[in-house]
């Protein structure tokens, strides 16, 4: 009979990796939270650019900013490769009970994206579920330039869209000369007068724009999901497309192929991991300071930021993560740390409930129909609610796992994928 894995079958360096991300995930997503859309990017726009406040966003960049979603990529890929061996080794057919899977786990995506928050990734991961599907018995070498060609095509997508955005400002920057100089304002020129300060105001917003995002999301419920599902749409129809699906689903097929050499079950030699460590650490933590250092001297500008600067991190982020890999499978293969990796991994057997739990916390204190804080903690004082949320989910979980065999979104999730109510009790 097919069914959900148990506990005795799951492989712990697994879970422990996908607990250490998930934990890892909240440094950058509380940002989204805590402040309009433009501070994600761009300490400058909102939540303090000096001293501690500019110290926490180098620090996130370098460290956290596109590392600790690209470990759950990879993660999310090995898991198509674990389950079509598992199942193909029972002889039992597979395919159907995936695409149900990936329909459900698109239906809470949409869930938490328009009624929760626009900063989903569960959207992403279910549109690439759906093409990840077709990869998952080539090679690894195939999987390696499958993942490649998708990763490239990303960075070129977004160094294109930079180069529109800047002729793009380019004009607006013309029209308003010509507007002042005493030429007629024509339909045409509005037009794309208006199509760039809409650009502008979601990357680079002004004090008046700043204000008004201020005190819709400080609003009732209703005036905080209307403005949550305008930024919810803007990152379907253009975030998604143009930016999230290429890199996802470069690094899940990389995790597939990871998966398919033994690399997230600790099975590789020490010095393969301290390899890994070696070079995403020694080489891909300074490109990513380079890449800081840049947008740093264009003022954070996000036409510089999309064209190149980003690129740094774009690229080099994907050997931080494989460094992050190599240095907790060389923790499970040295039993270091053992009570910490424990907790890691019941925070990573239930990572669906810690995620969406994480995102409840967060817009309960920020959003106007919690506590209203939103916009009213500095950057660097974030990392005193993101410590607490740590420690609690990190004693919670195990608590949870000693009494119940799957948290309960894991559960509802399949429990909906297997059509048949799963027991909870442990």
């Amino acid at each position: 009979m097919a069914g959900p894995i148990s506990a005795r079958q799951r492989i712990v360096p697994i879970d422990t990796l996908r607990g250490f991300a998930l934990l890892g995930i909240l440094v950058m997503n509380i940002t989204g939270t805590a402040f309009p859309f433009a501070a994600y990017f761009n300490p400058l726009a909102y939540g303090g650019s000096t001293g501690a406040n500019l110290g926490a966003w180098v620090f996130s960049h370098l460290f956290f900013d596109l590392k600790m979603m690209g470990i759950f990529s990879m993660l999310f890929g090995a898991g198509v490769v674990l389950m079509t061996q598992r199942a193909e080794a029972a002889g039992r057919p597979f395919g159907g009970i995936y695409y149900r899977r990936i329909f459900w786990l698109l239906v809470i995506g949409l869930l938490h994206a328009y009624l929760v928050w626009f900063g989903d990734i569960l959207v992403t991961y279910a549109i690439c579920g759906i093409f990840l599907f077709l990869f998952r018995r080539r090679s690894v070498r195939a999987l390696i330039i499958s993942g490649c060609i998708f990763l490239l095509i990303g960075a070129l997508l977004s160094a294109g869209g930079g180069f529109a955005q800047g002729q793009l400002r380019n004009v607006a920057n013309e029209i308003e000369a010509k507007v002042a100089a005493g030429q007629e304002m024509t339909p045409r020129r509005q037009a794309l007068l208006d199509q760039w300060q809409d650009l502008r105001s979601g990357f680079d917003p002004t004090p008046a724009e700043i204000e008004q995002t201020l005190q819709s999301m400080r609003g009732s419920f209703t005036q905080v999901v209307k403005a949550n599902a305008k930024e919810t749409v803007m990152m379907h129809t253009q975030a998604v497309p143009f930016d999230l699906f290429w890199r996802a689903m470069a690094l899940m097929l990389f995790g597939m192929a990871m998966m398919k050499a033994g690399v997230f079950s600790a099975e590789r030699s020490a010095g393969f991991y301290r390899n890994w460590m070696r070079v995403g650490f020694g080489i891909g933590l300074p490109v990513i300071a380079f890449g800081a250092w840049r947008m740093q001297q264009h003022n954070f500008d996000f036409i510089m930021r999309f064209m190149v600067d980003g690129q740094f991190n774009y690229f080099a982020s994907v050997l931080v993560s494989m460094a992050y890999v190599g240095l907790i499978m060389r923790l499970c293969q040295a039993d270091l740390l053992a009570g910490l990796r424990r907790r890691l991994a019941a925070v990573g057997r239930m990572a669906l409930s810690n995620y969406l739990l994480q995102s409840l916390i967060m817009v309960i204190l920020f959003f106007g129909y919690g506590f209203g804080l939103f916009g009213h903690i500095g950057r660097a004082k974030l990392w005193w609610i993101v410590l607490g949320i740590w420690m609690f989910q990190l004693y919670f979980s195990p608590w949870w796992l000693a009494r119940f065999r799957f948290g309960p979104a894991e559960w509802l999730w399949r429990s909906l994928t297997y059509l048949k109510i799963q027991p909870l009790r442990a």
